[in-house]
């Protein structure tokens, strides 16, 4: 099968559009592409369908119409179970299994993978010091960990399997200030070193400017536009402009 995405694309979307059962319409005509390497931010208010669009990407949604690639092949038709365990997701309530210590839940995809248990467990342990936590944290379980040390695992369960594609839907969003900032901080460094694909959603513009190599603004299911921060702060698009002097009249405004 020939892939069907641009060149550079590690994610595609062609004239997508999304419908609830009831025909709401939560997307329409989406076209967008996420490059290779990239930390691409899904920008907008409440509603405007930054969560759909990601929850295409692994299938938890279906398109109504139009198609998503991922490395250049359509997932219309593909093995739903080989497409998520190949793409990392990080969702802002963690999701962590509450039964399974961090050891495990960090664990979870190499095992099914049917990785050999010294690799599993070495792998554990490089996650555990990337991500920022001390080795014994392992044997904890999620209640027993701060919402940042929770965080914290829930992106090392994501990168268990060295998926070259992260979701990440708000994930800092429910974070104190100070323990958000700091992983943001650690988030660049993390993609600095290890230069996945990412795709972001959040609805803070000073997250968006500080973590995204472009930013794709939407409202109402569509997209607005598609810029780096530089041109962002810079353009004349409307929502776009709107976005900025709010930002650029907000108490963090300074820290950009």
């Amino acid at each position: 099968m020939e892939p069907h995405t641009a060149d550079g694309a590690a994610i595609e979307f062609r004239d997508v559009s999304y419908l609830l059962p009831a025909g709401q319409q939560i997307l329409s005509h989406l076209n967008l592409q996420v490059l290779r390497g990239e930390t691409l931010i899904l920008l907008g208010r409440s509603g405007s369908g930054k969560t759909t669009t990601l929850k295409l990407v692994n299938r938890l949604l279906s398109p109504s119409s139009g198609e998503v690639c991922v490395n250049g092949f359509s997932i219309k038709n593909g093995d739903v179970i080989r497409l998520r365990r190949g793409l990392g997701y990080v969702i802002q309530d963690v999701g962590l299994f509450p039964h399974f210590n961090v050891e495990r839940n960090i664990a979870l995809v190499p095992r099914l993978e049917g990785w050999p248990e010294e690799r599993v467990q070495g792998r554990v342990r490089e996650l555990l010091e990337l991500v920022g936590l001390e080795e014994h944290i392992a044997s904890r379980y999620p209640h027993q960990l701060s919402g940042g040390q929770r965080q914290r695992v829930g992106v090392a369960r994501a990168l268990a399997a060295d998926p070259a594609i992260l979701l990440m839907d708000e994930p800092f969003g429910a974070l104190d200030p100070l323990t958000r900032d700091e992983l943001q901080r650690e988030f660049l460094a993390l993609q600095r070193r290890l230069s996945k694909t990412v795709v972001f959603v959040t609805h803070d513009l000073r997250e968006a400017l500080r973590l995204g190599s472009r930013i794709a603004l939407l409202e109402a299911g569509r997209v607005v536009t598609v810029l780096s921060p530089p041109e962002f702060l810079r353009s004349q698009n409307p929502l776009a402009a709107a976005y900025a002097r709010a930002f650029a009249n907000g108490p963090n405004s300074a820290a950009y």
